[in-house]
C-alpha cells in the first residue's frame, strides 16, 4: 500500500500554505489580536480558492475533490492558526447558499452545545436560542454555549477535520521548537545541544508523525473508528506538543510577540469540540470489546 501524497495533493498543500501565507502571516495573526473578528475579505478569498467548495461535486460548482484532500487543507489551516467557523462553513458548503463561496459565514451547534464565532455567522445550523457567551481561552475563538443541548453524535467529517486542524498545530510547534532550540543560546552553546531539550523535541516529532499516520489514514478509509482513533492522537499531539513547545521556549512562548502560547490555546479549544474526546473514547471501547 502506497501512503505517498499524489502530485496533485502536494500542489493543493502548497497552494493553500502559499494562500494562508499571504493572506494570514504573522503580522496578520497579531493584527487579529489586537482587533478580533471575522475578515470577511479572507473568508471570501478562501472561497474563491476553493476551500470551502473542496468536497462539492463538479456538477454543482465545486472541486470535487474528496475527503483526504480536505485533510491536507485543514492540517495547513491548523498549521497558519487561521480564524473562524472553518469546519461548520465547509460542512455547509453546498447545503447552504453562499456558503461554498465564503459569501457566507456559517456556524453550528456542536453537540456539546458549544457554538463558535455565532455573532459572527450569517446562518448558524441548529438552534441557538438562549446561548450564553463564555469568555474562552482563546482570544481568537469566541464561545458561546447553548443550555439544554440534546445530546446526539459528533458528525465523523467535522471530528476529522478537527482533527486534522490539530495535526497542523502539532507540526507547527514542533517546527517553532526546532527553530528556537538552533538559534536560543545558553552557557555559550545553542540550547538544542543540551539532552533534555533534544528529548522535548524528538517526542513532539513522534506524537505528531504518529497522529499524522492515523488522520491520513482515516481520511482514506473514512471510517468513525479510525476517525476516532485519529481525533485521540491528534488532540494529545496538538496540546502535549504546544506545551512542550511553550517549556523549548521559557518564558519567552507566554509573550504576545510569540505564537506558541495562542497554539496550546486554541488546541484546548479544539479538543472540546464535539463535546471532547469522550465519544471518540467510547467509541474505541466499543470497538475493542466486539
Amino acid at each position: 500500500m502506497r501512503f505517498q501524497l499524489t502530485g496533485d495533493q502536494l500542489a493543493l498543500r502548497a497552494g493553500v500554505r502559499e494562500v494562508l501565507a499571504r493572506r494570514f502571516d504573522g503580522d496578520a495573526l497579531r493584527a487579529a489580536q489586537d482587533a478580533p473578528g471575522l475578515d470577511r475579505a479572507l473568508w471570501r478569498e478562501l472561497g474563491a480558492a476553493g476551500f470551502f467548495a473542496l468536497r462539492v461535486p463538479e456538477v454543482d460548482g465545486g472541486v470535487g475533490l474528496g475527503l483526504p484532500e480536505a485533510v491536507l487543507a485543514f492540517e495547513e489551516a491548523g498549521r497558519a492558526l487561521l480564524t473562524g467557523p472553518l469546519v461548520a462553513t465547509h460542512l455547509a458548503a453546498g447545503a447552504v447558499d453562499g456558503a461554498a463561496e465564503g459569501e457566507v459565514v456559517v456556524a453550528d451547534v456542536d453537540p456539546g452545545g458549544l457554538v463558535e464565532w455565532l455573532e459572527e455567522a450569517d446562518v448558524v445550523r441548529g438552534d441557538a436560542g438562549g446561548a450564553v457567551a463564555l469568555k474562552s481561552v482563546d482570544p481568537l475563538t469566541p464561545l458561546h454555549r447553548v443550555p439544554g443541548v440534546q445530546a446526539r453524535a459528533a458528525d465523523p467529517v467535522a471530528v476529522l477535520l478537527t482533527a486534522a486542524e490539530q495535526l497542523g498545530t502539532a507540526t507547527r510547534v514542533c517546527e517553532l521548537a526546532v527553530q528556537h532550540a538552533r538559534t536560543r543560546e545558553q552557557f555559550g552553546q545553542p540550547i538544542g545541544a543540551f539532552q533534555a531539550v533534544k528529548h522535548l523535541c524528538a517526542q513532539m516529532l513522534v506524537r505528531a508523525e504518529t497522529a499524522r499516520a492515523a488522520v491520513y489514514a482515516a481520511a482514506v478509509t473514512a471510517d468513525p473508528v479510525d476517525i476516532a482513533a485519529a481525533r485521540l492522537l491528534a488532540d494529545e499531539a496538538a496540546e502535549r506538543g504546544a506545551r512542550d513547545c511553550l517549556q523549548v521556549h521559557g518564558g519567552m512562548g507566554f509573550t504576545w510577540e510569540c505564537e506558541v502560547h495562542l497554539h496550546l490555546k486554541r488546541a484546548w479549544v479544539r479538543a472540546r469540540r464535539g463535546g471532547g474526546g469522550a465519544e471518540s473514547e467510547e467509541l474505541l471501547a466499543v470497538e475493542l470489546l466486539a
